[in-house]
């Protein structure tokens, strides 16, 4: 597969979990007790879809050689510290 091609099916998976992200978004019930108007079957292929989507996307990532992205913790340690840069004096101009 060519980059090109590769780039044009990353786009095409893409615009297809927002488009499934929005039908799920519009078509959900305000509130939790009312009945959801998708079946139980047709939801339950959505999320195999997306599902889909998700493996396909890590496929890509995996054949381009890029690093997948994972969620960040409050309590996590972090590789990178932050320094204030209150401390910092400017030197004068000479």
């Amino acid at each position: 597969m060519t980059k090109d091609e590769s780039s044009k099916e990353r786009e095409i998976l893409m615009v297809m979990r927002k488009v499934l992200a929005s039908v799920i978004k519009d078509t959900t019930p305000p509130q939790r007790g009312l009945k959801h108007p998708l079946s139980g079957a047709t939801i339950e292929d959505v999320r195999q879809c997306l599902a889909l989507i998700a493996a396909r996307e890590r496929e890509l990532a995996d054949a381009a050689g890029a690093i997948m992205e994972q969620p960040c913790y409050v309590d996590d340690t972090q590789a990178v510290k932050t320094v204030s840069l209150a401390g910092l004096k400017r030197k004068p101009d000479a």
